[in-house]
């Protein structure tokens, strides 16, 4: 109640703030906080400032407040006063110079007279105690005295309870004003707080519509910014729609920036449509339904689900609840398996998402699987972009900048290092490493057959093209990628063989 009542007494100065605003929000927020006076005076009149902790052991409603609790208090207050004046009396009474009023817990209030003046003791005094140099005696006056006193004290928490029992009924009884203030107060610190964040970190106002385009530029992220106090955050720019720019593929090694470009993202476009500026140059954001991520990879042994698990099954659940308004960040799926596994499950995922005919949903795709970034030829409204970075004496630099193209390598081994791995491991790893790189450049598969586009090729000769294409596959360093985009060439080119036949 008291903390109720500090915050109420508040609002009239918060409502004379709002009138220097003069936007058609402010003002209704002006008007939807109620000032609650009457509730705020009603809880600091009834209750002390600092209240006992239990409502039921008294001590908590305000002097001045209630008559009868006043009285009983000055009862249990005046208590020694009224002893004192009463041991007095009786000592003139009685000439017996040295006669006490005690209390013990069980004989209650007493009367004591020394064994040299028993002879002075009055008749209407009643014996209640022998000790060896002296009795104990009560009087009807002393027993009404102690009566009052013990109920002032049980008598005033009952009171008191009761009192404040009538205050929460009063205040209960006021909850729909009080809920409505609320609402609006929690409604007017959102906007402080948009503001506050909005002018300290340099954040624009987008433009949010019913577009199916997120396009954004010189996009942050807006924790890591604050968090790198040795360097400056480097922004991207960002486009999607659900045509021509739907997928992005975004490739780069591990480190360079994906993961954070990908939040910033999904972060910008959940701050404006919560109606905050955000962190870009420039943003114009189309409205989503959801924002769905897959990013991250954990166990879950307690249910027996494998990090691949845990995985797929994450992935299921965007790819049952994701529609065209989604927007999708999808970090590194089919990593938890084999390579074969882990691409092809990687590729009909982004297939599908790109798909306008299945979801074509605006996606965000980072994979370390670079075969993938062929299917920019092959799926409509794939894009590549790439986390750009530099070697530079046998180090990586890393620009955080995002580019148009694919990336051309990994640099796994460039980021172990950086990680500490031993440097004898890391030369062993390049020795590993560059003869598979070698052969790779011997025998690339990457060039499409393309038969069918080229009308003066004989359909015998193409025929034999396509045989000797099988022919000379070199199936060991063959990728699962790389081979399923050959067998569709190889059977657009036969089915178009087909076709021209007699």
């Amino acid at each position: 109640m008291i903390a109720l009542a500090s915050g109420l007494e508040k609002l009239p100065e918060i409502k004379k703030h709002l009138e220097a605003f003069q936007s058609d929000k402010m003002a209704s927020l002006q008007c939807r906080i109620d000032g609650l006076g009457d509730v705020c005076d009603h809880i600091q009149e009834a209750l002390v400032p600092d209240p006992p902790f239990s409502v039921r052991e008294g001590g908590m409603i305000r002097q001045g407040f209630h008559g009868d609790v006043d009285h009983l208090r000055e009862i249990m207050t005046g208590a020694k006063d009224v002893l004192a004046s009463i041991e007095l009396r009786e000592r003139e009474h009685t000439g017996i110079k040295n006669l006490k009023v005690g209390y013990n817990k069980v004989f209650g209030y007493y009367i004591e007279v020394s064994k040299s003046n028993y002879g002075l003791v009055p008749s209407h005094y009643t014996r209640r105690q022998t000790l060896a140099n002296c009795e104990r005696y009560v009087t009807s006056e002393l027993k009404e005295m102690e009566h009052e006193i013990l109920f002032s004290k049980d008598r005033v928490a009952i009171l008191e309870y009761e009192l404040f029992s009538e205050l929460r009924r009063f205040v209960a009884s006021e909850v729909g004003r009080i809920q409505r203030t609320a609402a609006a107060i929690a409604e007017l610190d959102v906007l402080i707080s948009f503001a506050d964040v909005a002018a300290r970190n340099g954040y624009t106002m987008p433009q949010v519509d019913n577009s199916d385009m997120i396009s954004i530029k010189e996009g942050r992220h807006p924790v890591v910014e604050r968090m790198q106090n040795e360097s400056l955050f480097v922004p991207n720019d960002t486009f999607l729609n659900c045509g021509e720019d739907c997928l992005a593929i975004i490739t780069g090694p591990n480190m360079a920036g994906k993961s954070t470009y990908m939040r910033q993202v999904a972060l910008i476009v959940l701050m404006a449509q919560a109606g905050s500026f955000v962190p870009a140059k420039e943003a114009k954001i189309g409205v989503v339904d959801r924002i769905f991520t897959r990013i991250g990879a954990s166990d879950d042994l307690a249910a027996g689900q494998s990090t691949f698990m845990v995985e797929m099954t994450e992935v299921a659940e965007i790819l049952k609840h994701a529609t065209r308004r989604s927007l999708l960040i999808l970090d590194e799926i089919g990593r938890g398996t084999s390579t074969y596994d882990g691409m092809s499950i990687a590729r009909a995922v982004l297939e599908y998402c790109a798909d306008s005919r299945q979801l074509g949903a605006k996606t965000l795709f980072a994979t370390h699987y670079h075969e993938l970034t062929a299917l920019e030829d092959v799926v409509s409204g794939v894009k590549n972009y790439n986390i750009a970075a530099q070697k530079r004496d046998g180090n990586i630099i890393f620009l955080r900048t995002i580019v148009r193209g694919g990336a051309d390598q990994s640099y796994g081994i460039e980021v172990a290092q950086l990680a500490g791995i031993p440097e004898a491991v890391v030369n062993r790893a390049r020795d590993i490493l560059n003869p598979h790189e070698k052969q790779l450049q011997k025998n690339p598969q990457h060039q499409k057959i393309g038969l069918s586009n080229d009308e003066n090729i004989p359909l015998d000769k193409k025929s034999t093209l396509v045989l000797e294409t099988l022919r000379n596959l070199d199936l060991n360093v063959l990728t699962p990628i790389e081979a399923m985009n050959l067998l569709y060439q190889l059977r657009d080119d036969l089915r178009w063989m087909d076709q021209q036949e007699p």
